[in-house]
């Protein structure tokens, strides 16, 4: 059985409220009374894809000298800068490319997928992705179970605001997940909401919203409610195959 904690819009920006409402998430994972396996970031973790965001992120996250409890897997949304996220975040060689990785977690395998489109706030999984995602797969030795990670559902949430912006060209990697029964699920962000749904007959989990929470048009005027806590998710995907999240708040 494989556990993993996951957050996601972290949308640092140099204000004590963003860094706050970030450390209050990493409080309450860091002081588990149980450990988990994983912590998954699924995008937009800085504002503006500052470095000196990235850099607070690396701190605030244990990636800056290894001070997580834990393996701290992240992926870019489109309000990170994939150059800055890799020279500030990852302390590798600033480039432009997709920003893609792989972990092998207790007989499990977590794709961390970039989704982001540099200058645009939809998604997409460029050629150069699908290509890594399929010899990824292929790598991987046969009965291990996969999970794909981004930041862009690929699915509408019945909001106007994340539909707006959601994954380009869904079809494709409904086509992918079709032809890839080790993908057990997909995890994903952008839209600050907690959701679950299915996509092309697999389990599909929007995690919440870090910096605030989306309000549903059956909620209230106004798309941001800054006021609810920090959201979080667990993911449990047990030896099955299956895949069951639940959602917390830091208080």
């Amino acid at each position: 059985m494989l556990v993993i904690a996951h957050i996601s819009d972290l949308h640092l920006d140099g204000t004590a409220r963003a860094t706050e409402r970030a450390a209050r998430v990493r409080d309450t994972l860091w002081e588990l009374p149980g450990r988990v396996d994983a912590l998954l970031v699924t995008g937009d973790i800085a504002d503006h894809g500052a470095e000196a965001e990235y850099e607070e992120a690396a701190a605030l996250l244990g990636l800056a000298g290894g001070a997580a409890p834990f393996p701290v897997l992240t992926c870019p949304g489109n309000h990170d800068d994939r150059a800055a996220y890799r020279k500030a975040l990852l302390g590798r060689a600033a480039a432009g490319g997709p920003v893609n990785s792989v972990h092998v977690l207790d007989g499990a395998a977590v794709l961390m997928c970039d989704s982001s489109i540099p200058g645009s706030d939809e998604g997409a999984l460029d050629e150069e992705t699908y290509g890594w995602i399929e010899e990824t797969l292929d790598g991987l030795v046969d009965g291990v179970p996969a999970l794909l990670a981004l930041h862009h559902p690929p699915v509408a949430l019945h909001h106007p605001l994340p539909d707006r912006y959601r994954l380009r060209e869904p079809h494709r990697l409904a086509d992918l997940l079709r032809r890839r029964p080790a993908i057990a699920g997909l995890i994903t962000g952008h839209a600050h909401t907690a959701a679950a749904t299915t996509f092309a007959g697999r389990p599909l989990v929007v995690g919440p919203g870090v910096t605030w929470t989306l309000r549903l048009p059956w909620e209230g005027e106004g798309a941001a409610d800054r006021d609810a806590p920090p959201g979080l998710a667990y993911h449990v995907l047990d030896d099955e195959g299956g895949l069951t999240s639940h959602f917390r708040v830091a208080a």
